[in-house]
């Protein structure tokens, strides 16, 4: 991927922002962004980066340190948990018993709301559960399934606002390039972007 020049990414990363409101925080995805291309996000005042891979967060980190607030996006073993503690301020993509043990800091069940063999989360039902054994646990999270439609999102976002609710969670980060529109209509407090900063325009 190749990063737009900073100018650009400014005046979309601000549309962005004023589109989906002061109560929604941008996570910019930065996964396929390079260390030294992390710098035109700085120039460009993005804010929250979050990042997949625990050795690309180290790389990352150690070279920008707080010009981003740090976020892991990505899924997270329990071997990792060390370097997310140290890095970050929150994990979207907590999904399992041992790397809960292993956390520090405030994070997000992933709830894998389809079902689908190939992704991570938790189910619905075992959302309680986690919850009560792990107090760092301060919203859920979502990955519907992948579509070229944004409103076949709309039911997996509602239910997990439903989920959240019922168990008394304020945090939701839900919605990425293609469906933040519907994610914020369904009570995102969290949107994850990435490509729609660098090749798109919001």
């Amino acid at each position: 991927m190749t990063v737009a020049p900073a100018t650009e990414i400014a005046e979309r990363y601000g549309r962005l922002r004023n589109e989906v409101g002061a109560d929604v925080t941008v996570v910019v995805a930065t996964k396929y962004v390079s260390v030294e291309e992390l710098a035109t996000l700085a120039e460009a005042g993005v804010e929250v980066v979050g990042e997949n891979r625990a050795q690309d967060l180290l790389a990352k980190h150690a070279r920008y340190g707080d010009a981003f607030r740090w976020h892991f996006i990505g899924q997270l073993q329990s071997n990792k948990a060390k370097v997310v503690n140290e890095v970050c301020e929150l994990v979207h993509s907590l999904s399992s018993e041992s790397a809960a043990r292993r956390l520090d800091v405030p994070a997000l069940l992933e709830v894998n709301l389809a079902g689908e063999s190939t992704k991570s989360g938790v189910a619905p039902e075992e959302v309680a559960g986690f919850v009560e054994r792990h107090p760092l646990v301060r919203g859920l999270m979502t990955m519907p399934p992948l579509t070229s439609d944004p409103e076949a999102s709309r039911p997996y976002f509602r239910r997990l606002r439903e989920l959240a609710r019922e168990h008394g969670l304020p945090e939701l980060s839900m919605g990425t390039s293609q469906d933040y529109r519907v994610a914020v209509e369904e009570g995102a407090t969290l949107v994850r972007v990435g490509e729609l900063l660098f090749r798109g325009t919001p």
